[in-house]
């Protein structure tokens, strides 16, 4: 038992390296003016890179960020020979909606009542143990999005009476069932605290290419059909409510619930997030949004090199996985390490998102944007899809995203460029708090790396 406890400290204790403790680390109280000096700034925003730059934050806040001499009567931290970063996104995440897969999860809904009116926020879990390992990736926020039901693979079975081929409803309205939409994401600040939500009802997911046709009866066609269907039928219930809700206005194909969820969508309020994956799904979701006049963003989008041209005309940004590489299905047979690098010189807007649904490894969000910048992505590019990009898709810019002044204290101070692998964040700020960087795994290896001290209760020395 001991030479299996030693080997497993052994392991993680390179996944989880110590952190240093020290004043920069220290909290500040919430009157307290506090002045972070002599580090390498890189601000994400219109600054740019500041060398031996100043950050000064109060109740949360920045106050400034430049260069001279920190304020009168602030507590200086000396961060020489460090670098600062705004806190890091994870972008298309599952962080506080799922933790264990095979115990269930709040990823996604199967009901014919609710689909598009789903909303992620609602049951999300401060106390996630996954965000605290997120952390030490220098994450802190995430755009997290649902999933359709299954996995966004086939339609499933409803409960409820069926009548005539469709389920009936309250209020004399019949419901056909509907899979097309998985929900409504939601940015969340990932301080671990109750009021973690920033922004809900940020965009409605819906899954193309196999997903999506298989959820509209097996055929791509009939996704796109059925969504135009869809949306005419919310167009028509947002221009005639009041006759509708009396019931002296034509049958509409979904709940008041969704039809209410999807009047910001046809409004132009709210984004579209089409998970699509191939590029001639790329090119129906493109002119899908041309036609009906959405606002749209692409995730996924493995062969969207391939049509790179085609996305940034249409001004849509992209979410992706920069470490994407293998052809593993028919859908992403054109996948390749270059797709952020030939999306970016096309012009087109990126955020990255990080493997298995960027939850449990969502701390390597960072590391994918290093891979991009060593397969030819510029490092500025790189920074700017991990931090600004998203905050600018998802309608929090004006709170975080970079270092400016009156935005969010979210920042990260590095040990070295935050794309290398052995670089550590020294401390993590949210909304000018310092975060704790002690995790799960991180206890299991302190407990057990010094078999010297004091036993823990039952262990047996043999």
């Amino acid at each position: 038992m001991r030479r299996r406890l030693v080997i497993l400290a052994a392991v993680l204790a390179p996944l989880f390296p110590s952190l240093p403790t020290s004043a920069a680390a220290a909290p500040a109280s919430a009157s307290e003016t506090l002045a972070i000096t002599g580090a390498r700034i890189l601000t994400a925003g219109p600054a740019g890179s500041l060398e031996s730059g100043v950050i000064v934050i109060r109740d949360g806040r920045i106050i400034s960020v430049g260069q001279g001499a920190p304020p009168a009567g602030a507590r200086v931290i000396d961060a020489a020979g460090s670098i600062i970063t705004p806190g890091l996104f994870a972008t298309g995440s599952l962080l506080g909606a799922v933790e264990i897969g095979a115990l269930g999860d709040d990823l996604s809904v199967n009901n014919p009542q609710i689909s598009a009116a789903f909303d992620i926020r609602e049951g999300l879990d401060p106390a996630s143990t996954l965000i605290p390992i997120a952390r030490t990736g220098g994450l802190t926020s995430a755009v997290v999005l649902p999933q359709p039901a299954g996995g966004g693979f086939g339609a499933h079975e409803h409960d409820g009476e069926v009548s005539g081929g469709r389920l009936t409803a309250g209020g004399g309205h019949e419901l056909r069932p509907n899979t097309l939409f998985a929900g409504q994401g939601a940015v969340i600040r990932l301080n671990g605290a109750g009021d973690m939500v920033v922004r809900g009802g940020v965009g409605v997911v819906v899954a193309f290419g196999k997903a999506g046709a298989q959820a509209a009866g097996g055929a791509r066609g009939a996704q796109i059909a059925a969504l135009k269907a869809v949306l005419s039928d919310v167009r028509a219930f947002a221009a005639n409510r009041s006759a509708w809700e009396t019931g002296s206005y034509r049958e509409l194909g979904l709940s008041k619930a969704d039809l209410q969820a999807l009047v910001p969508l046809v409004q132009g309020r709210t984004p579209l997030i089409a998970r699509v994956h191939r590029a001639a799904d790329i090119r129906s979701v493109l002119k899908l949004a041309r036609e009906e006049k959405l606002r749209l963003i692409l995730e996924g989008a493995e062969e969207g090199w391939m049509v790179a041209a085609e996305i940034a005309r249409a001004g849509v940004p992209v979410i992706l996985n920069p470490i994407t590489n293998r052809p593993d299905s028919f859908e992403i047979l054109g996948a390749t390490l270059e797709n952020a690098a030939r999306l970016n010189a096309a012009g087109v807007t990126l955020a990255f998102t990080a493997p298995e649904g960027a939850a449990h490894r969502a701390r390597e969000t960072r590391y994918g944007a290093g891979t991009a910048v060593a397969w030819g992505l510029p490092w500025d590019a790189a920074l700017a899809a991990v931090t600004i990009n998203p905050a600018r898709m998802f309608g929090v810019s004006d709170r975080t995203g970079s270092l400016e002044a009156g935005k969010d204290a979210d920042f990260v101070i590095w040990s070295g460029d935050p794309f290398e692998p052995l670089s550590t964040p020294k401390a993590v700020y949210i909304r000018g708090e310092a975060q704790d960087l002690t995790t799960r795994q991180t206890e299991l290896r302190d407990r057990y790396k010094d078999l010297g001290g004091p036993l823990p209760p039952a262990y047996r020395r043999r």
